[in-house]
């Protein structure tokens, strides 16, 4: 069902702009340039190639574990869970281009956009260096 829904995703995008270069500049105002990069950027990577880690970083049990299975229920391309740092807040760190991914997440778990952090050169847990998105739970998540 997924596929179906991002290949049709995909077809009307595909079919939409091909409709903007053709039509006359009066029709070309019905769809807004913000709108339709804002699709294309999100829909360029479906969710189910965007690698999540998450990871625990308190000291409720199996609360990674949950996490994982909830997101990848959702679509999420989920990772096996592992232990993270010792956090008070949840943090989402995101590679450049996975904001929105990121921002989704958190959105998804109930923590605040803010909890999306870019993640530069670190590693916020071993082994995560290619990973897209990295959720490190803190005690404001629950199972």
């Amino acid at each position: 069902m997924l596929i179906i829904l991002v290949l049709f995703v995909g077809a009307t995008f595909v079919t939409l702009r091909a409709h903007s270069k053709h039509a006359p500049a009066h029709h070309s105002t019905t769809t807004s340039p913000t709108t339709t990069t804002t699709a294309a950027s999100q829909t360029a990577v479906p969710k189910s190639q965007v690698s999540v880690q998450v990871a625990n970083g308190t000291t409720i049990p199996n609360l990674a574990g949950t996490w994982t299975t909830k997101l990848q229920l959702l679509g999420w391309n989920t990772l096996p869970r592992v232990n993270g740092p010792s956090e008070t807040a949840t943090t989402i760190y995101y590679h450049p281009n996975y904001l929105w991914a990121a921002t989704e997440i958190a959105t998804e778990i109930g923590v605040p956009a803010t909890a999306a952090k870019p993640i530069g050169t670190a590693t916020p847990v071993p082994g995560a260096t290619g990973d897209d998105v990295v959720v490190i739970l803190g005690p404001d998540v629950h199972s």
